[in-house]
């Protein structure tokens, strides 16, 4: 598969965007575009490939609109219970399926931690994500995370896994930090019933620089 033509770039701060797990076309990028959006996540898969997985062709559109984009995977639709092994498997897949899409390295690639079953031990859902980290490391990606309602973390775990990159969802959940130390989040998700656009249901998100500094790295077409 191609490498889809952009550049992979640090996220502007204050840039809105949108998360959606609807097939984008031509026009409805476009239309994002137009009403203002300057970023898409989309999503790939678990596994094998998903009906509404993200694409080669449907990202070269969605960049060509002018939007910037990065791959988020999907999580589990039921209560799951994380640990190492499925986090190396769901990472080499995340990585995987970013490559077959055609991104190139150092864009952020985001896992979804949301939906862990209550009473999962906190050093299994810990394995999870460094097993995951290290699996999409290893091609090339760098490795965000996405914490969503009941993600099983505290704000001190968080802050202890590897990851350099966050994304806060719409959902009440802990800031990243621990003992005087804070990261924080590079993007914020708001969520609303109100969200749709062209037939597309979605979630708004806003990039911001953390507390060290850290933006996303987002993939970029020059227009």
């Amino acid at each position: 598969m191609p490498k889809l033509n952009g550049i992979v770039e640090s996220a502007l701060s204050g840039a809105v965007g949108f998360d959606c797990d609807t097939k984008l076309s031509t026009n409805t990028a476009q239309a994002f575009y137009d009403n203002g959006f300057r970023f898409c996540l989309r999503y790939i898969s678990l596994g094998g490939e998903e009906p509404s997985d993200l694409t080669y062709e449907e990202a070269a559109q969605i960049l060509a609109a002018g939007l910037a984009l990065m791959p988020v995977q999907h999580v589990p639709s039921e209560e799951w219970r994380p640990n190492a092994s499925s986090g190396q498997t769901y990472g080499t897949n995340a990585a995987t399926n970013a490559d077959q899409v055609g991104f190139p390295v150092r864009v952020n690639v985001w896992c979804d931690l949301e939906g862990v079953v209550d009473g999962t031990p906190a050093d299994d859902i810990i394995a999870y994500c460094k097993a995951w980290y290290d699996a999409v490391a290893a091609w090339g990606y760098t490795p965000g995370l996405y914490v969503g309602a009941r993600c099983g973390l505290d704000a001190c775990q968080l802050y202890d896994l590897p990851f350099q990159h966050y994304w806060k969802s719409g959902s009440t959940v802990p800031p990243v930090e621990c003992g005087g130390k804070a990261r924080g989040y590079q993007m914020i998700q708001s969520i609303s019933d109100v969200y749709i656009l062209d037939g597309v249901s979605y979630d708004r998100d806003t990039t911001e620089t953390d507390l060290q500094g850290g933006t996303a790295l987002w993939l970029i077409q020059q227009r």
